[in-house]
C-alpha cells in the first residue's frame, strides 16, 4: 500500500470511527474496513494533484480556509501552504498559519496555484517583487491558476490575467481591467484554466466548483453535504445588488483609497 493511500485510509477511518461504537478496537477495525470499501467503491475519486495555497501577512483567513476545506475532500491530493519563509504567517484577523513549504522549496509544476485575498496585506503582496515572481513562475506552469476575493489583484499584478475573464470582491472587481483582465459579475468565473472567486464566502463555492471539475458531481455533492453547506443568511445584504443603497455607498467609500492604490500598483506592473 502506498503512503498516500495509507494516509487517505487513516483519514477516513478517523472520521468514521467515532460513530461506529464505544469499543475503540472494534470501532477502529470497522472504520478501517469502511474506509477501504469507500476507496475501492470510489476509485474514480482518487487523484494525485499538488495544490499550493499562497500565504502572506494579513491575508483574509476565510479566503484561505473555505477553499482549503473543500480541497481536503480531493482524495489523493497534496495541499501545500506556501509562504516566502517558514515563519508563521498572521492573517488579517490575527490567526497565524504555519507554512508547509517556502517559495524556494515549492514544486515548480503545480496542479493548482491558489491565491487568497485580503486588505492592505494583499496590496503589499501585490507590490512585493518576491511574491509576484513566485506567483508568475508557478502560475505559468500550473494546470489551474486560481484566486478568491482580491487575490485576483495579485494574479493581475503577476500578469496572469491578461485577456482572461475574472472576478474579485465586488468593490474592487472593476479594477481588474487595469491588469488586462475582463471583469465579470459572477460568484465564480472560469476562463480556460483561470478560476476566480468573488468576495470571501464565495471561496466555498469556488472550492466546490474545483472539486466538481476534478472529481465529478457526486464527489462534490458529498463534500457539500458533509460540510452542510446550505446557506440561509439572516439578512439580505450579501451583494451589491441586494444590499440597501446607503450600505453600498458607505462600503464603497471604504474602498476608495484601496482602489486608488490598486491603480498605482497596476501602473508599475504593466
Amino acid at each position: 500500500m502506498t503512503p498516500r493511500r495509507e494516509m487517505i485510509l487513516s483519514t477516513l477511518a478517523a472520521a468514521v470511527g467515532p460513530a461506529l461504537g464505544d469499543d475503540r478496537d472494534d470501532a477502529a477495525s470497522r472504520a478501517k474496513a469502511h474506509a477501504e470499501k469507500t476507496v475501492r467503491d470510489h476509485a474514480h475519486w482518487m487523484g494525485d494533484e499538488t495544490i499550493a495555497m499562497l500565504l502572506y501577512p494579513r491575508f483574509t483567513a476565510l479566503d484561505l480556509f473555505g477553499p482549503q476545506h473543500m480541497f481536503g475532500s480531493l482524495m489523493g491530493a497534496k495541499v501545500l501552504l506556501v509562504a516566502e519563509t517558514a515563519d508563521p504567517v498572521p492573517s488579517h484577523s490575527g490567526v497565524k498559519v504555519v507554512p508547509t513549504t517556502t517559495f524556494a522549496d515549492c514544486p515548480e509544476k503545480l496542479s493548482i496555484l491558489f491565491v487568497p485575498g485580503g486588505s492592505d496585506g494583499t496590496l503589499e503582496a501585490a507590490e512585493s517583487p518576491a511574491v509576484r515572481r513566485f506567483v508568475r513562475s508557478r502560475g505559468e506552469e500550473a494546470e489551474w491558476v486560481t484566486s478568491v476575493c482580491t487575490g485576483s489583484i495579485i494574479l493581475g499584478a503577476a500578469r496572469l490575467l491578461d485577456g482572461y475573464k475574472a472576478t474579485s470582491h465586488w468593490a474592487t472587481r472593476p479594477q481588474l481591467a487595469l491588469f488586462g483582465a475582463r471583469p465579470v459579475d459572477e460568484r465564480v468565473v472560469i476562463d480556460r484554466n483561470r478560476v476566480t472567486g468573488a468576495g470571501v464566502t464565495s471561496g466555498i463555492d469556488f472550492g466546490l466548483t474545483l472539486v466538481q471539475k476534478l472529481r465529478g458531481t457526486e464527489c462534490a455533492q458529498v463534500a457539500q453535504l458533509l460540510s452542510e453547506y446550505d446557506p440561509r443568511p439572516p439578512l439580505v445584504a450579501g451583494s451589491e445588488a441586494k444590499a440597501p443603497k446607503e450600505v453600498v455607498t458607505m462600503t464603497r467609500e471604504m474602498f476608495r483609497d484601496y482602489n486608488a492604490r490598486i491603480e498605482r500598483i497596476a501602473k508599475t506592473t504593466r
